[in-house]
């Protein structure tokens, strides 16, 4: 996990990134690899992906970030990424992969109220992505508002926006 982590650090090679990522991603699944992963300071690696302007890249970031997220000290680091990750969602092409991977990861994110107040500017668009997306975006998009609207401080947000 440490030589993955210091890979995705010293290449530039998007095809490399994504298999790091990817491979990353997979040892999320497992609990005890979700610690090591942190204390190795790979969330932080893994969340700059983000920026990155190669989308499969952010995608498999994201797919990585989500499978991290199940975890609570880890969703305290991952946190300082959920405005990213709407913007990221926001400038997606509608229905695409990063879009979807970026909408599971605000799923698990708002699993508890906790970070719901980084969500509120991104409301029209989830509502926005609620009309006009596929049926498998809608799914996505619904979760999240099922998360968001268990918060009784969200009422307001969420039948304020507008679309």
């Amino acid at each position: 996990l440490q030589k993955l982590i210091h890979l995705l650090q010293a290449t530039d090679d998007p095809l490399i990134q994504e298999q790091a990522l990817i491979t990353l991603s997979n040892s999320a699944a497992f609990s005890v690899n979700q610690d090591i992963i942190r204390n190795l300071g790979g969330l932080s690696v893994i969340g700059g992906m983000l920026s990155y302007c190669v989308p499969k890249v952010k995608e498999k970031a994201l797919n990585a970030l989500n499978n991290l997220s199940m975890n609570i000290k880890n969703q305290e680091e991952i946190q300082v990424y959920i405005v990213q990750v709407c913007r990221n969602i926001e400038s997606a092409p509608l229905n695409s992969d990063l879009q979807l991977a970026g909408l599971r990861l605000l799923t698990n994110m708002s699993v508890t109220s906790d970070y719901h107040h980084k969500m509120i500017n991104s409301i029209p668009c989830l509502l926005h992505l609620l009309s006009e997306g596929t049926e498998r975006t809608q799914i996505q998009v619904l979760k999240v508002f099922v998360n968001l609207s268990a918060n009784p401080a969200m009422t307001r947000h969420l039948l304020r926006a507008k679309v």
